[in-house]
């Protein structure tokens, strides 16, 4: 027996937050991973930090970081 999409989802809205949380970490684990995609960006991390600690850059915040997102596409 297959569940609708539909009512599967709402099911998993009706989760108290801990639970849905754990049900997103179990369902992203069976998606898999590419290790290629994950060794690129940990290499791309580890510029980013690097320029921070070099003075080349500076960490943002979150609400910051869509401001200037959104100024840019006017």
């Amino acid at each position: 027996m297959t569940i609708p999409i539909e009512v599967l989802e709402a099911e998993a809205l009706s989760l108290p937050q801990a639970d849905r949380s754990r049900l997103v970490d179990r369902l992203l684990a069976s998606l898999g991973h590419d290790p290629e995609w994950e060794e690129a960006w940990s290499e791309e991390a580890d510029r980013r930090e690097a320029r921070i600690a070099d003075g080349q850059a500076q960490w943002i915040s979150g609400p910051d970081a869509v401001a200037r997102i959104r100024a840019s596409l006017k």
